[in-house]
């Protein structure tokens, strides 16, 4: 008896020591530093690599614009001829002529009037993007307190089960328990240390996740949040919110802007179909012919000359018709664009609601209850009065009510963060820890 008993105290004390170590091999690999939420989100905005990237098209577009204010280039060409000077002593000469291409019907203000507007698009499609990447960001940051909190309740309840486990060695060597009892704790120990690691890899792919959105490129630091889900309390009104979406969403500004350019866009292909004239200016001269037939002194022509391009192109209406069905297919996306913000808008507040329901749930005493119980049992069972199972079973009971209340708060955190970003508003805050 006395050496089962060694050695299934042991084996418990085995398991805290490889879990000790487990936790300080992780620490001495990646140093880990706690993130406000504030500082997360300020770093997103500033280092997130791929907003960096989508910030170049504002530029883009801004130099296109700049492009579009250039006027034709003219151009200027020299020719040096010889009129058979060695053979006929008829002499030497050269020409220049400069040419230039004057456009007609607006075709460069049709230009920048386009550029322009293509300008303020992108600028309109980058504020949208990091709209989405704000709560993107957001909702990274959430899953990272789940996880963490979910971390939480495994250890805790792997803790529980260990000191029964080194309460149970302490009995079975008294004789008050049978040795199956005893072998049972610490079979359920070992599969909830399983649980935690499981768990531990779980959290690490979640606080990857937010530091990628970070831009950090400190390859030796993992951030972990610093806020719990408090602060995600609000009361709306549907029809309010339906139309301050309206107002300040940017993908519904663009789809305006959007249709716009389609316009501007008409607007260009119409000027295109217009004439443009080619102005010419020339010089020539020729030196003096020596030919004893017929002599000449040396002259210098100038010539000015207009060319009229026949425009037979224009018969051809593609561009017309192109640019038209654009300019209805982007009012079909701007009505799209209202629909699904009604839509999104709708249904998040509806999930939102929803989710505070389930939150009240807990508030009204699922939780303490839960703890009464599992407290419960393991004193009677620590007086022999219950059974282990009763113990494990009052154990998951328990586990179960805290891991559902934190899918629970996450939802609801989840879900007004998704309602904000459909409306298009923001004042997600945590209050820390």
């Amino acid at each position: 008896m006395k050496k089962h008993t060694l050695k299934f105290g042991i084996s418990c004390c085995l398991a805290l020591v490889f879990h000790t170590i487990a936790y300080a091999q992780n620490e001495n690999y990646i140093a880990e530093q706690e993130l406000p939420y504030a500082v997360f989100l300020q770093m997103v905005g500033h280092s997130n690599k791929q907003y960096a990237a989508e910030k170049f098209n504002v530029d883009i577009a801004e130099a296109n614009a700049l492009t579009a204010k250039i006027f034709p280039d003219p151009e200027i060409s020299i020719t040096a001829f010889d009129n058979g000077e060695r053979r006929m002593q008829m002499g030497y000469g050269f020409s220049s002529e400069l040419t230039y291409t004057m456009e007609l019907g607006g075709k460069r203000k049709a230009r920048i009037n386009l550029a322009n507007s293509e300008s303020q698009l992108i600028q309109l499609l980058l504020a949208d993007y990091f709209r989405n990447l704000r709560a993107d960001a957001t909702l990274s940051y959430l899953e990272a307190i789940k996880e963490q909190r979910n971390l939480d309740v495994k250890i805790q309840s792997y803790e529980t089960i260990k000191k029964l486990c080194d309460a149970d060695s302490i009995r079975l060597s008294l004789g008050a328990i049978a040795e199956i009892d005893a072998q049972q704790t610490k079979l359920e120990a070992h599969s909830l240390l399983n649980e935690v690691y499981e768990q531990e890899g779980i959290l690490k792919t979640a606080l990857f996740n937010m530091y990628l959105m970070t831009g950090s490129e400190k390859a030796d630091i993992l951030y972990l949040p610093k806020e719990t889900f408090t602060g995600f309390q609000r009361t709306y009104n549907l029809k309010y919110l339906l139309t301050i979406a309206k107002e300040n969403r940017t993908d519904l500004a663009a789809a305006v802007k959007n249709r716009e350019v389609s316009q501007k866009m008409l607007q260009l292909a119409k000027a295109n179909r217009k004439i443009d004239l080619g102005l010419t200016l020339g010089v020539q001269n020729n030196s003096a012919a020596t030919n004893m037939e017929a002599p000449t002194p040396s002259f210098t022509t100038v010539s000015a000359g207009l060319s009229i391009p026949i425009k037979l192109s224009n018969r051809n209406k593609g561009e017309l018709k192109a640019a038209q069905y654009a300019i209805d297919q982007s009012e079909m996306l701007y009505k799209q664009a209202e629909l699904q913000i009604q839509a999104e808008v709708s249904q998040y507040y509806y999930s939102y609601l929803a989710s505070q329901k389930q939150v009240q749930q807990f508030a009204n005493g699922m939780l303490e209850n839960a703890q009464k119980i599992l407290d419960g049992k393991i004193y009677s069972y620590t007086r022999g009065e219950t059974s282990l199972l009763e113990v494990l079973d009052a154990r998951r009971t328990y586990n179960e009510v805290q891991q559902s209340y934190n899918e629970a708060q996450y939802a609801l955190a989840v879900a007004l963060v998704e309602l904000q970003r459909a409306v298009a508003i923001w004042d997600i805050n945590f209050l820390t820890k």
